[in-house]
């Protein structure tokens, strides 16, 4: 009878290993982005990779999500779990908006902005990761979480700096050539700062449940 009953309890590794194994697409998919707006040849190669990182991570949301809802126990609160898992999967689907732009627009040539604003997301990526494998001993990792939480935030506002730097520099060379290519630039700016946006809610929601379990 115990053993039947210890069979239904939830295996805590089970959560941090799927979301650990969402946090290395999360990287995967990150480094993808970056050589993409290195343009040329890698374009198309490397779109398509970003779609299959997106496919498998949209698996392991889904596996996140049964879980949560079959568990008796859970790590966390069943609504952190769900946030957090959620926003780290907005983050990569917003990856593959970028990639959708890009291939839409048949783009093969980024600015430097663009490419410093992925390297800020290959950044945060890493973070994320570090983050989740700390939420292992939340309590114990409280303060490094809170500083890993930061350091996303702090990566944002770099992304957002970017953002509107390559906004103004397409402004003024759209005043003198084809604004078309301010129109194409600014969805492409915007679809980047939205992946920072999300890894932002990420982090949020990691500070959410360090708070929730001190």
């Amino acid at each position: 009878m115990f053993g039947w009953f210890q069979a239904l309890l939830p295996k805590e590794d089970r959560f941090f290993d799927l979301a650990e194994r969402h946090a290395a697409l999360l990287i995967l998919g990150a480094n993808a982005l970056r050589e993409m707006l290195d343009g040329g040849a890698n374009v198309a190669p490397c779109a398509a990779r970003i779609a299959q990182h997106e496919t498998d991570a949209d698996s392991l949301t889904r596996e996140v999500l049964l879980d949560v809802k079959r568990a008796f126990i859970t790590p966390f609160d069943r609504t952190d779990i769900q946030s957090l898992i959620t926003s780290m999967d907005d983050a990569i689907d917003q990856m593959r908006k970028t990639t959708k732009l890009v291939m839409l627009y048949e783009l093969d040539k980024f600015d430097p902005h663009m490419r410093e604003m992925a390297d800020i997301i290959i950044k945060s990526a890493k973070l994320t990761a570090e983050m989740i494998t700390a939420l292992r001993k939340v309590r114990e990792n409280g303060t490094r979480l809170g500083t890993l939480a930061e350091d996303v935030v702090r990566s944002e506002d770099e992304a957002d700096n970017l953002h509107d730097k390559g906004l103004k520099e397409l402004f003024h060379r759209g005043r003198s050539g084809n604004a078309m290519d301010y129109v194409v630039g600014s969805e492409v700016y915007s679809s980047l700062e939205k992946v920072m946006d999300r890894f932002e809610d990420v982090a949020n929601n990691v500070s959410s449940i360090v708070i929730g379990n001190l």
